[in-house]
């Protein structure tokens, strides 16, 4: 029931899986909101994010060489912080991941096949979590061909947005000019826009949740977590230069597929069903990614008794927790199938915020004299979680507090 899953991702693999989290469809519609927020102070946004991304990575990726074990921050807090913070951490990816792993599923449905996006939805996790049930190196091979295509298609964006008469160099502000309601950016909606844009950037926290499959984890991880950050970081912010030189601030902020109305802007219409299958390809690569990150979670719980311990099974011939990703996959489809959460997660921001925060409290108590690096990343990487969650918007924080809050009376009721 507890045997240890087999290490077959070298740093490349690691990379690739950490890039197909990141390049999810938030790419794809995040730009807005966060413009709507932060109006010309977009990039300033964009940078605070990659900021507390950064410290957040470096702390998992040294927790990671200490506990290379499935479970990511739920096993740091509880080996650094004790057996609460453990399970809040991983109450919090779990309930909340698994709210974005149906979004991420209609997503694909609603670009795919509009009319029928929940079937679609429920389709693509069947699939999916049968890929993953085939092994982590298949779900590797699948998540390198769609990081390709959403490369591509992210690249063909940026050049036909910078290469048009309509990008516009002056439109970028950086803060200096009016925001999208017409006043100057505040330092508020600066904050408020790297909440939204910190979550595109969670994905790396993928790498560290299959930490048990990895091989040489000491080596790899740190390796592959800021390797993937940075790649996307670049893309990100290229993308996010070229959209905003084309459509301004104001503009984007109100846009509700931003780089749909970017290639439209400059001319290309020919270019948006290209941007649709991009969209709908990032979202896959997304929803894989999260199947994997909630189940090896799952794993670690369910062999610590927080869940029933017959989900910490792993499969004598895949070697994967296929009792884990089985109800995973299950309950993801029945949401997918029956509500539409597209609009109802707006707490799993503030939860994964949260995460890291207790990923970096952790990370603090490993630091020492010889490495005060580790601190000072951990401490600028916790202030940043706290300040960016409750910068979000306050249904987000409500929402988001209320899960953490009924996370805690469960552990409380299950203690006693």
């Amino acid at each position: 029931m507890t045997q240890e899953l087999r290490r077959t991702l070298g740093v490349f693999d690691a990379v690739v899986v950490g890039l197909g989290a990141m390049l999810g469809a938030g790419v794809f519609v995040a730009l807005g909101p966060a413009a709507g927020a932060a109006g010309s102070g977009l990039l300033w946004g964009l940078a605070v994010a990659a900021l507390v991304a950064y410290c957040n990575a470096m702390s998992s990726a040294r927790l990671a060489v200490d506990y290379p074990a499935s479970g990511g921050t739920y096993v740091y807090g509880r080996e650094r912080l004790g057996p609460f913070w453990g399970w809040l951490a991983g109450w919090a990816f779990v309930v909340g991941k698994t709210a974005s792993c149906a979004a991420m599923a209609l997503t694909v449905g609603a670009y795919v096949w509009p009319g029928q996006a929940h079937a679609v939805a429920v389709g693509a996790v069947v699939v999916l979590t049968a890929v993953n049930y085939g092994g982590v190196q298949k779900s590797a091979t699948l998540t390198r061909v769609i990081v390709a295509v959403v490369l591509g298609v992210l690249a063909a964006v940026v050049v036909v947005s910078l290469g048009s008469d309509a990008a516009d160099a002056g439109r970028l502000g950086l803060g200096t000019e009016a925001g999208s309601e017409g006043g100057p950016a505040s330092a508020h909606g600066v904050l408020q826009a790297a909440g939204l844009l910190f979550f595109a950037f969670a994905g790396y926290a993928r790498i560290t949740t299959l930490g048990e499959e990895v091989r040489d984890p000491a080596r790899t991880i740190p390796r592959a977590v800021p390797l993937a950050l940075g790649l996307v970081l670049a893309v990100y912010a290229c993308v996010a230069v070229a959209v905003l030189s084309v459509l301004g601030a104001g503009e984007l902020g109100r846009s509700a597929a931003p780089l749909a109305d970017a290639v439209r802007a400059a001319g290309a219409s020919w270019l948006v069903p290209v941007v649709r299958v991009g969209a709908a390809a990032a979202a896959l690569g997304a929803l894989l990614a999260l199947i994997l990150g909630i189940s090896r979670t799952t794993l670690a719980m369910a062999r610590d008794g927080h869940l029933p311990r017959a989900l910490a099974a792993v499969h004598p011939r895949f070697r994967v927790p296929h009792r884990a990703e089985l109800a995973v996959g299950a309950v993801v489809a029945v949401l997918a199938a029956t509500a539409d959460v597209r609009g109802a997660i707006g707490f799993s921001s503030f939860g994964v915020l949260a995460y890291y925060a207790i990923a970096n409290a952790s990370a603090w108590t490993v630091g020492s004299v010889g490495s005060p690096g580790v601190r000072i990343r951990a401490a600028v990487g916790l202030v940043g979680c706290v300040v960016l969650a409750f910068a979000l918007p306050v249904p987000s924080v409500v929402t988001g507090a209320a899960v953490l809050l009924l996370g805690a009376a469960l552990y409380a009721v299950r203690r006693r």
